[in-house]
C-alpha cells in the first residue's frame, strides 16, 4: 500500500470518529454515491462533438438547431501543446486589432446563484467582463450577485432598466428568463452562458460548452493517478452541462482503464460545500484516490475535503489552485492534479467583443477543445508523473484533431446509443 493511500485512510479513520461523536440529523442529505456501470467504449462521435465543432467563425454544430454566433479573431491550432492552449485574455484582446467600444457603451452582468469570487462560473464569467472593459475601453459595466433563482426574472430586469448594450446571464437555470428577456428588450444583445435554447432571437448568443470533452481529459488524468483503481467525481445538480462533465469523466477513465471503478453522486445545490465535503470522504471510504468536483462550490468543497486527506483531486471550470486552494497555500494544495478548464471567460470576451464590433448575431456559440474553450490546468505543486501528464496531453490533442472521440452527447450528456438526445 502506498504511503498516499495510508494517509488517506489514517484521516478518514479519524474523520469518521468525529462524525460519530457529532452525529447526523439530517441522512437524506448525504445520498450515497453509485458506482459506475459499464460504461461502454468511446468510440462513436456524438452529434455535437469537439471534433466536428467550427472554429468560431463558422456555424453552430449541426446538433443544435440555431444561427452560430461568430467571432473573428484568428484562433491558434489546438493540437500544438498545453501551454499554447491555455489561450491568455492578453493574447485574445490582441487578435482583435485594437478595436475599441464606442462613448456610452455598457456592458452588464447577472450572475448565477452565488457571487462573482465564489471561485468557478461566476468569477470566472466576471473576469471575461473585466478584461473586455479593459481591452475595449468599456467604462460602464454593472453587476448583480443571485441570492436564490426567485430573483432571476427581477434582476433581468433591474439590469435591462440601466440600458446596457450587452447584458451576460450566466447559468443554465437562468436561461428560461433570459430568452423572455431578450424577446422583450431587442436592442440589448444577451450573452447565457450554458444556455441551450432550440431557437434563439438575434438578440441572443447561448455560449455552450462541450463539458464531455473536458470531463474525458480529468477523467484520463484521474485514471493515470489512481493506484486503487477507484475514482470518484461529486457533481452539482443534474443538469445537461453536469450530466456531461460527470459521463465524460467517467467515458475517460475507462478509456484510460477499461476495469477502473468511477463513483458519481449529483447533489440538489450548486452552494454546498459541505455536503460535497461529505460525498468525497465516503468516495474515499470506498477505495477512491482521485475525486472529481464538478458542481460548483458543492464540487469545490469535495476536492478541498479530499485534498486534505491526502487523495489527488482535479477542480473544474477554471484553475482552482488560485481560487479554491489559495494560490498553493491552502492545505492539500499540493494534491490539485489539474483543473477542467471551461472557458467561460474567453466566451464572454469573445461575444462582447462581437458586439462592440457591431457584429453581433444571435445563435449558439460552443466551445470546443478544437476552438480551445476546454483544456486543463497545469500541475503546478502535485507529483503528476511524466508518463501521466503525456497521456492526458496526447487524450487532449487527440480529441482537438478527431482522432479520439468521447462517445457522449454534447447536448444532454447521456452516452451515444443510451436514448441520448443525440440519437433521434
Amino acid at each position: 500500500m502506498s504511503k498516499r493511500l495510508m494517509a488517506v485512510s489514517a484521516l478518514l479513520f479519524c474523520l469518521a470518529l468525529v462524525a460519530a461523536g457529532c452525529g447526523n440529523d439530517d441522512d437524506s442529505e448525504s445520498a450515497p454515491a453509485s458506482a459506475a456501470t459499464e460504461a461502454p467504449a468511446p468510440t462513436e462521435a456524438p452529434a455535437p462533438e469537439a471534433t466536428e465543432a467550427p472554429a468560431p467563425t463558422e456555424a453552430a454544430p449541426a446538433a443544435v438547431p440555431t444561427e452560430a454566433a461568430p467571432a473573428e479573431a484568428p484562433m491558434p491550432d489546438a493540437s500544438g501543446t498545453m501551454s499554447e492552449a491555455l489561450i491568455s485574455l492578453e493574447e485574445e484582446c490582441e487578435a482583435w486589432g485594437g478595436i475599441q467600444a464606442p462613448d456610452g457603451f455598457r456592458a452588464n452582468m447577472v450572475t448565477d446563484i452565488g457571487k462573482v469570487d465564489d471561485g468557478t462560473f461566476n468569477e470566472f464569467a466576471y473576469e471575461g467582463l473585466l478584461a473586455a472593459a479593459e481591452c475595449f475601453g468599456i467604462e460602464d459595466t454593472g453587476v448583480i450577485e443571485t441570492a436564490s433563482e426567485a430573483d432571476y426574472a427581477s434582476n433581468l430586469s433591474t439590469s435591462a432598466s440601466e440600458n446596457p448594450d450587452v447584458l451576460i446571464t450566466v447559468g443554465f437555470l437562468i436561461g428560461t428568463d433570459t430568452l423572455e428577456a431578450a424577446l422583450e428588450n431587442t436592442d440589448i444583445n444577451y450573452i447565457g452562458v450554458d444556455q441551450f435554447q432550440p431557437e434563439y432571437p438575434p438578440n441572443y448568443v447561448g455560449v455552450l460548452f462541450n463539458e464531455h470533452e473536458g470531463g474525458f481529459i480529468a477523467g484520463a488524468l484521474a485514471a493515470s493517478l489512481s493506484e486503487t483503481e477507484v475514482v470518484g467525481v461529486v457533481g452539482g445538480v443534474e443538469i445537461p452541462p453536469v450530466v456531461k462533465f460527470l459521463n465524460g469523466y467517467e467515458a475517460g477513465a475507462k478509456y484510460i482503464n477499461p476495469d477502473i471503478q468511477v463513483l458519481k453522486v449529483y447533489n440538489e445545490s450548486f452552494a454546498d460545500p459541505a455536503k460535497g465535503a461529505s460525498d468525497a470522504q465516503q468516495f474515499i471510504g470506498e477505495g477512491a484516490d482521485v475525486v472529481f468536483g464538478a458542481g460548483g462550490p458543492t464540487g469545490s468543497g469535495g476536492i478541498k475535503a479530499a485534498a486534505e486527506a491526502g487523495a489527488y483531486v482535479i477542480g473544474v471550470d477554471q484553475d482552482e489552485y488560485y481560487t479554491t486552494f489559495d494560490g498553493g497555500d491552502a492545505p492539500g494544495s499540493e494534491n490539485l492534479a489539474s483543473s477542467a478548464i471551461k472557458r467561460v471567460d474567453l466566451s464572454v470576451f469573445r461575444n462582447i467583443a462581437e458586439a462592440v464590433q457591431g457584429t453581433f448575431s444571435g445563435g449558439a456559440y460552443t466551445l470546443t477543445v478544437s476552438n480551445l474553450g476546454i483544456t486543463y490546468a497545469p500541475f503546478h505543486d502535485a507529483d503528476v508523473s511524466d508518463e501521466a501528464a503525456a497521456t492526458v496531453e496526447r487524450v487532449r490533442a487527440s480529441l482537438a484533431d478527431g482522432s479520439i472521440e468521447t462517445g457522449i452527447c454534447g447536448i444532454d450528456g447521456l452516452y451515444l446509443g443510451e436514448n441520448s438526445a443525440c440519437d433521434s
